[in-house]
């Protein structure tokens, strides 16, 4: 069964780091990673590619790592997380009526019904990246988790719609075809990472995933077993970097290392007499930094993005009633020392770090199971949920079909067409026309569309101007 699993890459184009990790399921449903490498990331800001040629590179940097930790490796599709101040969600509404309502309800009609949303109005310049189905209803039944096999006239749902800037989606998709990929699919950032941290139990307590990356904070909110909001707050670790660099007036790569090794998230945590020592630059004298000031930094942020978080779950009307589950934190961000503490004050929910190690096998390695590769594990599982799921219809190949069904249907008829084929030059320079016959000779090209003409006219054609046809011959 192993060797029937594909290999699926994700691929993590974040501000600080670019991320991918090659990973197959086993027998028991866990991922065994086949390969991983990572790159600093220097052409992205806040979630969006800006510059493309350095994003290019440092994704061929992360895929040459993957495939050097694993030799055996062939990586031509990945699926991508995408994130940004660009993303925005909105709710819709649709309903179809059946055709056959003698039949139980199909996957083909809940395809139909997701794809008609694609259709939806969204403002110029945007994209819709994905639609995700909330509760559906059949007839007047409403908060129907799944409605195949059911029975009815008429099946509904309500959808969270989320989009993108074009450009910001071009610029991502771009990156991935120089590199020489093929984008599977885009997935929203939070989404991934709530696939990789979040259990069943979790999904039905009802949680909102804090996903704490380098340029943005992505929230992702799922209650009553479905999701029910998504924003991105344009604040994350990157910000903390500088607010350290200007506060304290040092470089940027000594501002990182404090706040990894000395950071807290609660000022009144630290000790007031301890001090860090900076080496002075260019012979001047060494700087002593208070842990404290540094502290006082980082929370103030810290407090900043929690009080967004906290006015998006207001906006929806969620509080600890309806989110049992309280907050999962997750990605770099979240490794913060005290930030559980800050949150479940601020918040007023219970809190607790999402690591994606409940989904991996037993021999990963323990660097993929901190919450900053959360994303990405979240990646390669969506591609498992679309395997599994045999990769629904595009609405092109949707469309195709469903014309190919109705021509099939009103002519009623199996023929095989005859081809003209131009046969090669003879000798006296004149090119002749044979018809090559795939099969027993049944009708004409002709003769076929006229059959189609006759059944379309008989199929709208009323009873009475049957009846009216049948005297006029008499």
């Amino acid at each position: 069964m192993q060797q029937e699993q594909p290999i699926i890459v994700g691929l993590d184009i974040g501000t600080t780091k670019i991320a991918a990790i090659a990973g197959r399921k086993n027998e028991f449903g866990k991922l065994e990673i086949l390969g991983f490498g990572r790159a600093n990331s220097n052409g992205v800001q806040h979630g969006m590619v800006l510059n493309i040629d350095q994003t290019i590179k440092a994704i061929q940097t992360a895929l040459e790592r993957c495939m050097e930790s694993n030799p055996t490796l062939e990586i031509h599709e990945v699926y991508v997380g995408i994130a940004g101040q660009h993303i925005k969600s909105l709710q819709t509404r649709g309903d179809i009526v059946r055709q056959n309502i003698e039949d139980e309800i199909s996957q083909e009609e809940i395809d139909r019904l997701v794809a008609d949303q694609y259709r939806t109005y969204i403002p110029l310049g945007d994209q819709i990246i994905d639609v995700i189905p909330q509760q559906f209803t059949v007839d007047n039944h409403p908060n129907i988790p799944n409605p195949i096999g059911y029975s009815g006239v008429k099946v509904g749902a309500n959808f969270h719609i989320i989009t993108g800037d074009k450009n910001a989606i071009r610029n991502i998709n771009r990156s991935v075809e120089k590199s020489g990929l093929k984008t599977k699919d885009l997935v929203l950032q939070p989404l991934a990472s709530a696939a990789a941290v979040m259990s069943e139990q979790d999904l039905e307590a009802g949680v909102a995933i804090v996903d704490i990356g380098g340029g943005t904070t992505d929230l992702a909110v799922f209650s009553e077993g479905v999701l029910k909001y998504t924003a991105v707050i344009p604040f994350g670790g990157e910000n903390i970097t500088n607010d350290i660099k200007l506060g304290l007036g040092v470089l940027r790569t000594q501002a990182e290392a404090m706040k990894v090794q000395f950071g807290s998230a609660l000022s009144d945590q630290t000790k007031a007499n301890t001090f860090i020592t900076i080496p002075g630059l260019r012979g001047m004298a060494p700087k002593e930094i208070a842990v404290k000031n540094l502290a006082n930094i980082i929370q103030a942020r810290m407090s900043e993005i929690m009080d967004f978080v906290t006015y998006h779950l207001k906006q929806v009307g969620l509080d600890s009633r309806s989110l049992n589950g309280g907050i999962i934190l997750t990605g770099g961000g979240s490794q913060l020392k005290h930030l559980l503490q800050l949150t479940e004050f601020l918040t007023g929910l219970n809190a607790r770090i999402g690591y994606p190690n409940e989904h991996l096998s037993g021999d990963h390695l323990d660097e993929l199971a901190k919450p900053m590769y959360s994303t990405c594990i979240g990646l390669i599982l969506k591609g498992y949920n679309d395997y599994e799921n045999k990769f629904k219809p595009t609405l092109e190949e949707e469309a195709f079909e469903n014309k190919r069904k109705r021509v099939l249907h009103t002519a009623d008829v199996n023929i095989n067409i005859e081809t003209p084929v131009l046969e090669t030059p003879i000798d006296d320079g004149v090119k002749k026309e044979e018809t090559k016959t795939i099969g027993p000779r049944k009708k004409t090209l002709k003769e076929f569309l006229d059959s189609i003409k006759t059944d379309i006219i008989n199929l709208f054609q009323e009873e009475d101007d049957k009846n009216f046809e049948e005297l006029k011959n008499q």
